[in-house]
């Protein structure tokens, strides 16, 4: 399971592969948000099209594909908060603006996409290509700040 804590700020690791086997965190690297519709770092929620929002719920992680940004996977929402994800085209991807390394600056922002670095998406590739059923990621924020527009 792959989950994603907005209230971190954009600058830490906040994407954990976790083992509810274990019940520990495998790994982590840093993931954009949506950049909104503003100038600022915060995370605005919205699962509206052209919003450009980071939108919160369950995720099924689809197929991989070769996309503008290189290996991608679809992901299909699966509430309420993200059921447009598909239709937004919100994959998850790789981007070269996306460090490997925590820092105090924020990260590059997306246009809704849980975006991570091309080396963090290496690291989870044959996590999520070894799989026989779709694998989960979570988007949620855990301070309860922002609530999704529908």
């Amino acid at each position: 399971t792959f989950v994603v804590d907005m209230k971190e700020h954009s600058g830490n690791k906040r994407f954990y592969v976790y083992d509810p086997g274990r019940d520990s965190v495998l790994s982590s690297g840093l993931v954009t948000h949506g950049y909104g519709n503003n100038s600022q770092q915060s995370v605005q929620f919205s699962n509206v099209p052209g919003s450009n929002c980071t939108s919160i719920g369950r995720y099924k992680i689809g197929k991989p594909y070769t996309g503008q940004f290189g290996l991608a996977y679809r992901l299909y929402g699966l509430d309420n908060s993200n059921n447009n994800a598909y239709k937004r085209f919100v994959v998850l991807h790789a981007m070269g603006c996306i460090s490997n390394e925590e820092s105090n600056v924020p990260t590059c922002q997306s246009e809704g996409c849980p975006a991570v670095s091309p080396q963090f998406l290496q690291e989870i590739q044959p996590v999520i290509d070894s799989r026989k059923k779709p694998m989960l990621l979570w988007v949620f924020n855990s301070a309860g700040i922002g609530r999704a527009n529908k």
